[in-house]
């Protein structure tokens, strides 16, 4: 046990320090500035310093971590339910020192600069994409006033779109047909840096085989096995391949009481985003099972087990499915550092 253990209530500008003895009794409260706060560590004793895992969270760990002391960061939602009384800035400290002592909370490991660089060109490109998804419905409404109706999909939305707009006899009005050509122009524009954040992440990746191994497996691609690497970091911290998908949200949410059991909906716990991308591969992998079955090209048992999974339970629950089974596939491939086999079965002993 660490003699000292600093609790540290992040925020931009003024930071509130908390540190305690090895009875967890709080001997000292700081209120310290940005730049006090960035000194405070370099001279004393290494000791633990607990924070919650929230933004700057990773470099200011990082940064204290370089001058010797151990650094965990408790997830901001298990740390609040240590809270007494109103939250301030005081308490949220004393509630860290607190959750610090529960070993049923699992530390968030720090994440490096590579893993945070990787992770930001995805937050870019989420919010690219969002934002043609805006330009392309406001289109939609404002066209439809004029009685042009654009029909679904990105490349036929735009097609449609720049016809209408170059077509001298359509009802669009002369007024906005300027800025309304500015907006499709602004939408190239903006899908131009979406694939230059794509090659961003190709080229960063390249060299890592656990990402070149993740896209082997059936709704993998460059978005869902970059993402995962960044974010998940160590595969080693999950003990089964059941764990991994229960932190993703894709096992299923459990209200049980003595001899009753009630199992529910995916608990949609963990991060929206990687589970969105691994729900959507399903989906893609599913449909690809679809057109192979149809032009009678060989299917391995894992695509055969999908499609046998929606013929009983519907194409959505199939999907979820799918995504929980890749997601274990993505374990068990990074754990062992073995490639993929869609036909691989456990052998019996």
């Amino acid at each position: 046990m660490h003699s000292t253990t600093v609790a540290v209530d992040l925020a931009k500008s003024v930071f509130e320090v908390a540190v305690a003895d090895a009875q967890w009794r709080v001997l000292e409260r700081h209120r310290l500035t940005r730049t006090r706060f960035a000194a405070f560590f370099v001279h004393r004793e290494p000791c633990l310093v607990v924070m919650e895992a929230c933004g700057s969270s990773h470099f200011w760990a990082r940064r204290i971590a370089a001058h010797g002391h151990e650094v965990r960061l408790l997830p901001a939602q298990y740390v609040r339910a240590y809270v007494r009384r109103n939250k301030t800035d005081r308490a949220d400290a004393a509630a860290l020192i607190e959750a610090a002592r529960c070993a049923d909370i699992r530390p968030v490991p720090v994440k490096t600069v590579e893993q945070q660089q990787v992770l930001s060109l995805h937050r870019l490109r989420a919010q690219w994409m969002g934002a043609r998804h805006r330009y392309l419905n406001m289109f939609r409404g404002l066209l439809r006033e004029f009685g042009v109706p654009i029909a679904l999909g990105v490349t036929t939305a735009k097609a449609q779109i720049g016809v209408a707009l170059a077509d001298a006899g359509s009802e669009v009005p002369a007024a906005v047909r300027p800025a309304l050509s500015r907006m499709l122009e602004e939408i190239a524009s903006i899908e131009q840096r979406i694939d230059d954040v794509e090659r961003d992440l190709t080229a960063l990746t390249r060299a890592d085989e656990r990402v070149q191994q993740m896209r082997e497996i059936p709704g993998i691609g460059l978005l869902t096995s970059t993402a995962i690497r960044a974010t998940v970091g160590d595969i080693q911290r999950f003990p089964s391949g059941r764990h991994f998908a229960s932190w993703l949200g894709l096992t299923a949410r459990e209200s049980s009481s003595a001899e009753h059991r009630r199992l529910g909906s995916i608990s949609k716990r963990g991060d929206i985003y990687l589970r969105t991308l691994l729900v959507h591969g399903a989906r893609s992998a599913l449909l690809a099972a679809h057109r192979a079955k149809r032009t009678g090209r060989p299917i391995d048992r894992l695509r055969q087990w999908a499609l046998e999974c929606e013929r009983l339970r519907g194409h959505n629950k199939a999907t979820v499915a799918l995504a929980n089974r890749m997601a274990r596939i993505i374990w068990a491939t990074w754990k062992y550092e073995r490639p993929f086999d869609g036909n691989w079965a456990r052998q019996s002993t």
